[in-house]
């Protein structure tokens, strides 16, 4: 079915009448844990307007959160806390950190989780946040204390101590040849279109004006990029390269994840017809 991938999107500045902070976890939204978070939120300011990215993230899946993060975060207004919770835990050694980066403020675990967004994560100027507490280790306390600090508008070096050492993750990425691409579904989205990890630029740079073919499932193959669903007929399979400018395979009106049984980190690929 088709997303809204292609729909308009206004990036035009907003009132900044009060504090946005966006929230990213894996705790599911069957529980309560949502709620004591956000009210502790709450607790901090009542001038706070929480925005919900996802509660849905694989449990423990850094690398699904990281997406979710990369593709929204620059669509808010500047100034915009992100605070993420993804495979975070409440044990000894376990940090949760901040840091500003494209005019936004960061929260979340030091897991890797940063380092899959930006690649120059190693080299910002990241704080480790603490408070004052005898629950100094509980997860939500954490959280709300940095996000009550940023809000307030407190220096976020005041926030902890300055650290250098995060942990790094390196992401999945396509494998190149002269002559093809190997790339991998990253993530299904709640339409059933697959999106996989292969970017229009690298695209376009390794393509150099060829022809190809898109193989999927083994056999079944692709020709042409389309620019819209319409494109194609109703029940028609379809790729293109979607707002996040990542590969995309859909039907239009019809979801490919269940109709041609494409799957999470399964591979596509591109050969070059020279």
């Amino acid at each position: 079915m088709a997303s809204p991938h292609d729909k308009f999107i206004d990036k035009s500045p907003l009132p900044n009448c009060m504090q946005i902070v966006t929230l990213t976890t894996d705790f599911g939204t069957k529980d309560y844990y949502i709620a004591v978070l956000k009210g502790n939120i709450l607790k901090q300011s009542q001038d706070i307007q929480i925005v919900d990215i996802s509660h849905n993230i694989s449990t423990h899946d850094i690398v699904e959160g990281a997406f979710f993060i990369k593709n929204a975060y620059k669509h808010f207004p500047p100034g915009t806390i992100h605070a993420a919770s993804v495979q975070s835990f409440n044990e000894d050694g376990k940090r949760i950190i901040t840091f500003e980066k494209d005019g936004y403020k960061f929260i979340g675990p030091d897991n890797g989780f940063f380092s899959l967004i930006f690649d120059d994560i190693t080299i910002i100027d990241k704080y480790q946040i603490t408070i004052e507490k005898e629950n100094e280790k509980v997860l939500h306390e954490v959280i709300t204390h940095a996000v009550g600090h940023l809000a307030s508008g407190k220096p976020i070096d005041e926030i902890g101590p300055k650290i250098d050492d995060v942990q790094v993750k390196i992401g999945l990425r396509p494998v190149i040849t002269k002559s093809n691409i190997r790339a991998t579904i990253t993530h299904v989205d709640h339409f059933g279109n697959v999106i996989i990890n292969l970017s229009k630029d690298v695209f376009e740079k390794e393509r150099n004006g060829r022809k190809f073919l898109i193989y999927y499932k083994g056999r079944e193959q692709i020709d042409v990029i389309c620019d819209h669903y319409s494109d194609v007929e109703i029940g028609d399979v379809i790729c293109f390269f979607n707002s996040a400018n990542l590969l995309e395979i859909a039907i239009n009106m019809g979801n490919a994840h269940e109709m041609l049984s494409l799957r999470k980190n399964e591979t596509i690929q591109i050969d070059f017809l020279d």
